[in-house]
């Protein structure tokens, strides 16, 4: 790819640098947001199911882990996420692989799996005429029953999954954990502003079956559309203020 081609971005006041394709796929706020609500420990083992650009696992970057397995489909995206991966010296901990996660096979089992997976069914809304941007948004690839799926089987008995999605398929979302033996631990709704419907929510999930946890509401903008403090804190990596 031309360097024309892809824009270098910023992320907690310049502790990550992030190269994404100027046209094609680019990521929005809910990376940073699920980024901040996955719990990773320094002994534990994650996976990456669709990394795009790698900002998610580049994100987590500055917390302690021994690693995480980032796979991503789409060979720009992989290539741009192997960069990324060497700009910010994560090679050591952070390791791309290119593969359709729907059939990638580990040997080993993760304590942490995550997604920022497409939102959109294939027959859903507008499909981009960009293959990319499709894919990234669309489940062309995967459906969300496929997502739930593979997560579970890549999951240690132990372990914890992460995952945002919009608000509108939450119920979709319920009904797919049930085919896996997952059960949802934790949510939290995220919303544009107050006095507005939410936009996504955040969900914690794992085998161990119990009473799940809803977390306060988090609100991106205040009444007079000025960021929050809370999501300024996210924006600014501050996750353990």
């Amino acid at each position: 790819m031309n360097q024309d081609e892809e824009t270098l971005d910023r992320f907690y006041h310049g502790k990550i640098l992030v190269y994404q394709p100027r046209k094609g796929y680019r990521f929005s706020v809910d990376a940073p947001l699920l980024a901040a609500f996955i719990r990773i420990e320094p002994n534990e083992w994650g996976c990456e199911l669709g990394t795009g650009c790698g900002i998610i696992s580049l994100l987590l970057g500055l917390r302690p882990f021994e690693g995480i397995v980032a796979l991503e489909i789409q060979e720009r995206l992989a290539r741009i996420a192997q960069k990324n991966v060497y700009l910010n010296h994560l090679e050591k901990k952070i390791f791309i692989i290119r593969a359709d996660f729907m059939k990638f096979a580990s040997r080993r089992q993760f304590q942490v799996v995550f997604a920022n997976p497409p939102y959109w069914r294939a027959t859903q809304g507008h499909l981009s005429p960009d293959e990319e941007k499709a894919i990234a948004k669309h489940e062309v690839k995967c459906d969300i029953t496929g997502v739930m799926t593979k997560a579970g089987e890549l999951l240690e008995p132990h372990g914890r999954a992460y995952f945002i999605y919009p608000d509108h398929r939450r119920k979709e979302f319920e009904t797919a954990l049930q085919t896996t033996g997952l059960h949802l631990k934790r949510i939290q709704l995220v919303y544009p502003r107050p006095n507005r419907p939410p936009r996504f929510f955040l969900a914690e999930c794992s085998f161990q079956a119990g009473q799940r946890k809803i977390l306060p509401p988090f609100f991106l903008l205040d009444e007079k559309g000025k960021i929050t403090p809370e999501a300024a804190k996210i924006y600014a990596g501050r996750i353990d203020d």
